[in-house]
């Protein structure tokens, strides 16, 4: 009974998709709520309102990164589940596993935000940790895919190489912003800011993309697809 069970539950990518959905919703939902609107009664000027919106620029730059972040990571969860004939019940888990350090983004992000400073280097360190954690979820989702068999029979071996070196290719360069926050956080928090766009926006907009692939060329030693 228990093999049978195991056997078909947790099959359709259907049901993942749409409970990864939501729970990208949500934790995209949460990220706003530490952009607190300043208290009327400590604003009586355009000049207090100006000072008290500055206080909150840190938890707006976090909240960018952060929305930025799990924007990337839900593009590269949904191509990778339309590349899947179908789940299990330990795909499913994967993915339970994926989820799970996306609803803890919120929490990274409100840390970060809240220690961004030199002084302080673990909450950067924790918000990166969040990241290679969930990219080292999907890859293993992929890797558990090729032992079970179950890539879809139009995918090519370089369609499953190009998931790959993307992964790899974007922890690398988040390790790289880690490990210039060891000099400055600041620049450190840019240089994320930066790797993200350059997922996310830049291949919208060709002049910038092509300024940022030189930067990251020079600043991070690596090539840029």
């Amino acid at each position: 009974m228990s093999t049978q069970y195991e056997r078909i539950a947790g099959m359709s990518l259907e049901r993942v998709a749409a409970l990864s959905d939501g729970v990208f919703a949500v934790a995209m939902t949460l990220l706003v709520l530490d952009l607190a609107v300043p208290a009327v009664e400590d604003v009586h000027s355009d000049a207090d309102l100006w000072t008290a919106l500055v206080k909150i620029v840190p938890s707006a730059v976090a909240y960018i990164m952060s929305f930025l972040t799990l924007g990337i990571f839900w593009l590269g969860q949904q191509a990778q589940l339309d590349l899947f004939k179908r789940s299990d019940r330990n795909l499913t888990w994967l993915n339970f596993g994926f989820l799970f350090l996306v609803s803890l983004m919120p929490f990274s992000t409100k840390l970060l935000a809240a220690y961004h400073t030199d002084e302080y280097h673990i909450a950067l360190i924790l918000y990166w940790l969040n990241i290679l954690l969930l990219g080292t979820m999907l890859y293993l989702g992929r890797r558990y895919v090729s032992r079970a068999g179950l890539w879809k029979e139009d995918v090519t071996p370089e369609m499953k190489r190009a998931g790959y070196r993307r992964i790899a290719q974007a922890q690398a360069f988040y390790f790289a912003c880690i490990l210039v926050s060891f000099f400055s956080t600041s620049i450190s928090i840019a240089a994320f800011i930066l790797v993200q766009a350059n997922y996310a926006v830049l291949p919208w907009i060709r002049v910038l993309y092509r300024g940022a692939y030189k930067l990251l060329r020079r600043e991070l030693g690596a090539d840029v697809e």
